[in-house]
């Protein structure tokens, strides 16, 4: 089945200079291991595609329950540099949130 990652996740995000930093929280520990498999570095790159200029870095960490990315190349610049609404990237954690993945049909959300 497909759902959007905020029916197993919850996000925050903010900023460092032009770099976006999102951090992706499984609701539940059996959502971990989906989210490790479906929720790579290249797929959060096209989610964001036009919006994230530079690589986007994933970091796993696992005893959280949680990845972690970095949007390089997101923010215009930086918050006292950024003509952009959201210069601090606060959310782009809700737009991550809307991706869809596939997941098993026998799990329970």
């Amino acid at each position: 089945m497909r759902v959007q990652l905020r029916q197993i996740c919850h996000a925050r995000s903010g900023d460092k200079g032009d770099t976006a930093n999102i951090g992706l929280i499984a609701l539940k520990q059996g959502f971990y291991h989906i989210i490790e498999i479906e929720v790579t570095a290249a797929r959060v790159k096209r989610h964001f595609d036009g919006i994230v200029l530079g690589p986007v870095e994933r970091f796993e960490i696992p005893n959280l329950g949680a990845l972690n990315f970095l949007l390089h190349e997101a923010l215009g610049g930086g918050g006292t540099k950024s003509l952009k609404n959201d210069a601090q990237g606060k959310t782009l954690s809700s737009a991550l949130l809307r991706m869809e993945i596939d997941i098993d049909d026998n799990i329970r959300l």
